[in-house]
């Protein structure tokens, strides 16, 4: 069995430099594994399950784009290490990715809470979504941000009905204002098998 990652460490961090000769060469391996790890929900929002690769890439273009050096790292380390699987887990980063701007305000401006209605369904278990911890991703208005980060706890039953290849999972939002579901395609589901110890 192959070890999991489940946590990014400074002896994980490339020089700047390095990173910038081997970017375009990453980016483009990522492609296809993120491809393996996404589901789109209705019309707007798509679910990117994170890995310790997506998070490894994630921090990396944080330090690469922001250029804030040794100050920086401890910091993406700890907004991004707590977004890997740690075994008995899938995370999702959810994104509602709508073009324009005043129609992005009007639709997430009605999706307050949605966090909090994202479902994974199969074999007669449902797994409720867990938003990140101290990360507020709806505002006191009501309004949604356009990303949120979502845990999604497993038993050891679930895991073991999860890994059964083709069984049929639902991805779902049940927010009152996005009702939507999608059944989440045999490759994701056996690359997401992999996340579980």
């Amino acid at each position: 069995m192959t070890l999991r990652r489940t946590e990014i460490t400074r002896a994980d961090i490339l020089p700047l430099d390095r990173y910038a000769l081997e970017r375009a060469a990453r980016r483009s391996a990522l492609v296809a594994v993120k491809k393996r790890r996404r589901v789109a929900v209705g019309p707007y929002a798509v679910v990117h399950f994170e890995s310790y690769e997506t998070m490894w890439q994630q921090v990396h273009e944080m330090l690469f784009i922001e250029r804030g050096g040794e100050a920086q790292i401890d910091g993406e380390l700890r907004a991004y290490n707590g977004l890997i699987p740690k075994g008995a887990e899938l995370v999702a980063t959810v994104m509602f990715e709508i073009a324009d701007p005043a129609r992005r305000a009007a639709e997430l401006g009605r999706l307050g809470g949605v966090e909090r209605t994202v479902t994974l369904r199969f074999a007669g278990h449902t797994v409720a979504a867990r938003p990140e911890e101290d990360v507020e991703r709806t505002n006191e208005a009501g309004k949604a941000s356009a990303v949120q980060f979502l845990h999604f706890g497993f038993t050891p039953d679930q895991i073991a009905a999860f890994r059964i290849p083709d069984t049929e999972v639902i991805l779902g939002i049940g927010h009152p204002h996005y009702g939507h579901m999608a059944v989440m395609p045999e490759a994701v589901r056996a690359e997401l098998a992999g996340d579980f110890w």
